[in-house]
């Protein structure tokens, strides 16, 4: 029998992180390069104790083009360029998982994100609203080659990168694939193990592979009247 709970995450004001965090952040970018403040990550990436989430924490604010409070960043969380990633308040990332940036590219997350645990996300042009649940093991391809050339391996074929949009309050299920220059739009909900390989319209609840549209969300005001 099923049951409702609570929800956990984005409830409630997210604590400030401490000064001497911030500070310390700030000591590790102007002291030291890049390079050498990720392979510090390295240290720490997999520990478990309060001192392990605090370096992973102070150092990806040392990295993040921007960086917000109460952002948890769980073990075995890896990333490229992250240089190019801004990153609101109360974030979470789940263990395992994988956020690939490029050094000319532009990753946002926003406020209350959840990213589940072994996700992937193909960072190169990504925007994350507020307020996303994002399921675990979910993925985003940002990329394909273009296969042209026919002469040449496909792999050698140039890259076209496209950005992917995941609008405010939308949820996406355990599993899910969003394919290279999709929208999904916001309030809406992706079911598990789904492909999205267009768009997506704002309240709709889109699964299958590819994901087609199953129905839309009814818009309801608290007290529970239709919206006009």
């Amino acid at each position: 029998m099923s049951r409702i709970v609570k929800a956990v995450h984005g409830l409630g004001t997210p604590p400030q992180d401490l000064n001497f965090e911030i500070e310390f952040s700030a000591y590790l970018k102007e002291k030291y390069d890049r390079p050498y403040i990720t392979e510090l990550y390295g240290r720490f990436i997999n520990g478990f104790s309060d001192f392990d989430a605090l370096m992973r924490r102070a150092i990806w604010r040392a990295l993040a083009s921007k960086f917000g409070h109460g952002v948890k960043i769980e073990p075995g969380v890896y990333f490229k360029y992250p240089e190019t990633f801004e990153i609101g308040d109360n974030v979470f990332i789940g263990t395992g998982a994988f956020l690939q940036g490029r050094f000319d590219g532009k990753c946002v997350i926003g406020n209350n994100v959840w990213i589940g645990p072994h996700s992937f996300l193909d960072a190169r042009d990504l925007i994350i609203e507020e307020y996303v649940g994002w399921g675990p093991g979910a993925r985003i391809l940002g990329s394909s080659h273009t296969a042209m050339p026919i002469n040449i391996p496909i792999i050698k074929t140039d890259l076209e990168i496209k950005p992917v949009r995941i609008e405010a309050w939308a949820d996406i299920g355990t599993g899910a694939i969003i394919l290279p220059g999709v929208v999904i739009g916001n309030n809406s909900i992706i079911g598990a193990g789904s492909v999205v390989i267009k768009d997506i319209e704002p309240f709709s609840v889109a699964a299958g592979v590819p994901a087609r549209l199953i129905k839309l969300r009814n818009k309801e005001t608290t007290d529970g009247n239709k919206m006009q």
